[in-house]
């Protein structure tokens, strides 16, 4: 139950446009400071993986990694996107507080 209710917030965050996928443009976004939760798909490639765990030590930013970039990919609508940056802090707040087992919002 609680990875629909991720998803669901990961496809609000993608239809305000406060998201962004694919490493080139989660890493450029973290970078600049716009990035507030890294998801990774649980298969993606272990350099992947390696990287963005590096990348989200380094600066400080949540990750993620759950669902498979089929999953991650349809909630978004898009095409083989293993990585996602949440670009709202009340949202990645929010998936976070489901991911580790709280409540939903509302």
């Amino acid at each position: 139950m609680e990875n629909k209710k991720i998803l669901g917030l990961i496809g609000l965050a993608a239809k305000a446009g406060r998201i962004s996928f694919g490493a080139d443009s989660v890493e450029l976004q973290t970078r600049k400071g716009k990035v507030y939760l890294i998801i990774l798909a649980q298969n993606s490639s272990e350099r992947t993986k390696e990287k963005f765990r590096k990348i989200s030590k380094e600066r400080k930013i949540p990750i993620i990694i759950t669902e498979t970039i089929e999953t991650l990919s349809k909630a978004i609508g898009k095409n083989n996107k293993a990585i996602l940056g949440i670009e709202d802090v009340s949202l990645s707040n929010a998936i976070q507080k489901i991911y580790n087992g709280g409540e939903a919002i509302g």
